[in-house]
């Protein structure tokens, strides 16, 4: 069984790292992990944000951001980031680590829990529905779709 914990100020730099490895994985761009490191040692003492880290040192991790919405009494939980390094793969460490994040979630009372991923991210759709994540609101409904723009 994989041991997750919180991650603190002093994960930052591992994390940051993490982060950093998985933009240049899948070609995404980074600002490189000293300015991630940064931001990082400051969000974790925020109470809207939760990291989550997986072994020692870290080899993998899930970030978490907490919204107030007005259709539910609980914050909705937004899970920004979740990557486990490509050489541990496979053991159940991905798994431990959203399963934390459901648990989390649960603590400080959300009842809805989202993410989004790439529709060609084949591999992480499969994970995600393995266990029990739905892109449509219900049986038959249409599916979700996510909308972004940089501002």
């Amino acid at each position: 069984m994989t041991d997750v914990r919180a991650a603190t100020a002093g994960d930052a730099p591992a994390v940051a790292q993490l982060l950093h490895d998985f933009n240049v994985e899948f070609g995404e761009p980074t600002p490189g992990p000293e300015p991630i490191a940064a931001r990082l040692a400051t969000m974790v003492e925020r109470d809207d944000f939760d990291a989550l880290v997986a072994g020692d040192p870290p080899a993998g991790l899930a970030l978490l951001h907490f919204r107030p919405v007005v259709w539910e009494e609980g914050p909705v939980a937004l899970l920004d980031e979740l990557y486990v390094k490509p050489d541990v793969r496979g053991q159940g460490m991905g798994a431990a680590l959203l399963e934390a994040a459901f648990a989390v979630a649960r603590a400080r009372g959300s009842q809805w829990f989202e993410l989004d991923t790439g529709e060609d991210d084949v591999d992480a759709r499969r994970f995600y529905e393995r266990h029990g994540l739905r892109n449509a609101l219900g049986d038959g409904a249409a599916r979700e779709l996510y909308y972004s723009r940089r501002l």
